[in-house]
């Protein structure tokens, strides 16, 4: 017999995605989490179980959204969920929607005086674009798809030579591709947690291992390519600086309850905000929870705290 105190939670994760296998590591990882003495949960992958999702909403009380890139990520199924009255964790559609868009998410950084790099959007990359963007630009560059995740579709391009092939393969996972200038520096991250008031949770260094020109893919999810330093180790100028970009990009994009923010520390101190993430990886090692863990909140206690806020905002 079903303990009616629980919470009945529904764990979506799986999805149509170039990161649903991402995103399953993940879901195994929360379910783990979860304390069974506090939650029911089913599990659901939109890829098939829409329906199933649908038809079971009335006797559900939340959900626990662990989907990464489009079809999830991105307002599509927070705005499923809107309809059927199923409030979930973190972004609603509208700050998803803009932070999955990597060129309005630098345009609103851009408007809120928030430093990143340049860029140009574009469609289509016939040579004379291309070497406009170089003269433009200069060498070297970053090629993204714009609306992926987990640095799917990106390259660096080092000679104008390698910046056309750059965007043809980016362009097979989007229509549209940002061209950004490159930062050299130290790789950063900064969590942010809460709802009226967020707060910045400690700073991550990212150091991708040999071989690798950026946190890419693999050095993303490869065990042992990347080591991940919490707090990083930085000056206290620096990281109350980068917690503060953290908080002002989560509130430019219009995000609610958790975020992380990507951001670059040049050799001249100077932060330079790339993207940020609003369904950020969940694993116990994963760096949001990482952060959180070093800020004395525990893997469990972190869901338990998307959880609530989910409860209580929607």
């Amino acid at each position: 017999m079903r303990d009616n105190r629980k919470i009945r939670l529904a764990l979506l994760c799986g999805g149509k995605s170039a990161e649903r296998e991402v995103s399953l590591a993940g879901g195994r990882e929360v379910l783990k989490a979860l304390d069974p003495r506090r939650y029911e949960v089913t599990t659901y992958d939109p890829a098939d179980d829409l329906g199933r999702l649908i038809q079971d909403a009335p006797g559900l009380d939340a959900a626990f959204i662990l989907l990464h890139g489009r079809y999830g990520e991105d307002g599509t199924v927070q705005g499923l969920l809107d309809l059927i009255g199923l409030p979930y964790q973190g972004s609603g559609v509208l700050g998803s929607a803009i932070a999955m868009d990597k060129h309005l998410s630098k345009v609103l950084y851009s408007r809120a005086g928030l430093p990143t790099p340049a860029w140009i959007d574009i469609r289509q990359a016939p040579e004379p674009l291309v070497r406009d963007i170089v003269g433009h630009l200069g060498l070297p560059l970053m090629v993204k798809p714009a609306s992926q995740g987990s640095s799917v579709g990106m390259s660096k391009v080092l000679e104008e030579t390698q910046l056309k092939p750059a965007i043809d393969a980016a362009l097979t996972w989007d229509s549209r591709v940002i061209v950004e200038r490159f930062v050299s520096g130290r790789e950063i991250t900064g969590g942010v947690l809460g709802l009226e008031d967020p707060v910045p949770l400690p700073l991550v260094e990212i150091r991708p291992g040999d071989g690798y020109q950026f946190f890419d893919y693999d050095a993303k999810y490869k065990p042992g390519a990347s080591v991940e330093i919490c707090p990083a180790p930085v000056s206290e100028e620096i990281t109350r600086k980068a917690q503060d970009l953290a908080v002002a990009a989560h509130k430019a994009l219009q995000l609610q309850g958790y975020s992380r923010t990507d951001m670059i520390l040049d050799a001249d101190g100077g932060i330079h905000v790339l993207e940020t993430n609003t369904i950020p990886g969940m694993t116990p090692t994963s760096l949001l929870p990482q952060a959180a863990q070093v800020a004395g909140i525990s893997f469990s206690a972190l869901l338990d705290a998307l959880i609530d806020m989910a409860l209580r905002d929607r």
